[in-house]
């Protein structure tokens, strides 16, 4: 069972760091925080670089936060996990230990560190719970970012365990929204296809090549619905069990495809390379914990798809909105 916390952990009045604030995360979360009378703290790479533990430890000693929200990671599909191995599992593993052990360090009140739907086994248990951790070989196209997220969630408990910290971690599943990275070099798969069915359509082409059978499942959720869903347990959770964040649903990669096409206008056909991987099967959360703590995750994926289509016209391709 989920922890609720003897008493709501109240942000009003206290400094909140964002670790990542400029990524998509990152953004989301000061933006929910907006509205909770916090103080939001933020610092960029020329301030601390987040991977050395001696600059990391002088910023909290000198910002003393009161809360600590882990977003910071190195990020990336298939495609960047399987060529940069080595800086996904360095990155990501010196940034969550310097910030981790800088906050028990400053006596930071309450930490929240975000993991990934990708640290369970490739063939769990669909929807998959929170207890299928470490029972299962990972997917090999992401392991290295997958082990460094399973440390940070074991770090967390570690300092839950030998010191007391209400130190919490959360799996959030496929993330998608304003602020993603649509480089098809490095980006996730919904990005990756509105980049890739948006200029077909814009170049008036007939057909798209998608990576795979199509086949393969998964879930995705709105990075502002993270956003919240983050800040609700960061009141109301405390327990070293890693909690899923997602939507309960899933769709093929085909379908996913289909549904992209007809929010961007796209009427030609997929090509689908089976020579290419199509990573795990399938990812579903249950997140049947978080739905009895009182949370549910409320935008769908079309209208999400609408919104982050929107943004990705005006701010990656600066196209003026029609009638404007």
């Amino acid at each position: 069972m989920a922890t609720t916390a003897e008493a709501p952990f109240r942000l009003e009045g206290r400094r909140v760091w964002v670790a990542g604030h400029r990524g998509m995360v990152g953004s989301a979360l000061v933006r929910r925080l907006a509205s909770e009378g916090c103080t939001v703290l933020t610092a960029g790479r020329a301030q601390v670089d987040l991977r050395r533990q001696a600059e990391v430890e002088a910023w909290m000693e000198a910002e003393r936060p009161d809360a600590v929200i882990v977003a910071a990671a190195k990020v990336g599909g298939i495609l960047a996990n399987s060529t940069r191995p080595a800086e996904f599992i360095y990155d990501n593993l010196a940034i969550e230990t310097n910030i981790v052990h800088a906050a028990q360090q400053a006596g930071v009140a309450k930490l929240l560190f975000l993991g990934s739907s990708c640290i369970y086994p490739r063939m769990a248990s669909q929807p998959i719970t929170e207890d299928a951790l470490l029972t299962g070989p990972l997917e090999p196209t992401n392991e290295w970012y997958a082990i460094a997220k399973i440390a940070g969630i074991k770090l967390c408990q570690a300092y839950r365990r030998q010191y007391g910290c209400d130190f919490i971690s959360l799996m959030p599943t496929n993330l998608y929204g304003p602020g993603d990275n649509f480089d098809l070099t490095s980006s996730h798969v919904l990005p990756a296809l509105l980049a890739k069915i948006d200029r077909a359509r814009r170049e008036g082409l007939g057909t798209v090549e998608l990576w795979g059978s199509g086949r393969p499942r998964r879930e995705f959720l709105h990075v502002d619905d993270l956003a919240d869903a983050s800040v609700f347990l960061l009141q109301n959770y405390s327990g070293d069990v890693p909690l899923n964040v997602g939507t309960g649903t899933d769709v093929t990669i085909r379908v996913l495809a289909e549904l992209i096409a007809e929010v961007v206008g796209f009427e030609g056909e997929f090509v689908y390379d089976t020579s290419k991987p199509d990573g795990t099967p399938r990812k579903l959360l249950d997140v049947g914990r978080l739905s009895a703590l009182g949370w549910t995750a409320r935008i769908g994926l079309r209208e999400g798809i609408e919104s982050t289509h929107a943004w990705y016209r005006a701010n990656v391709l600066q196209e003026t909105p029609a009638g404007s």
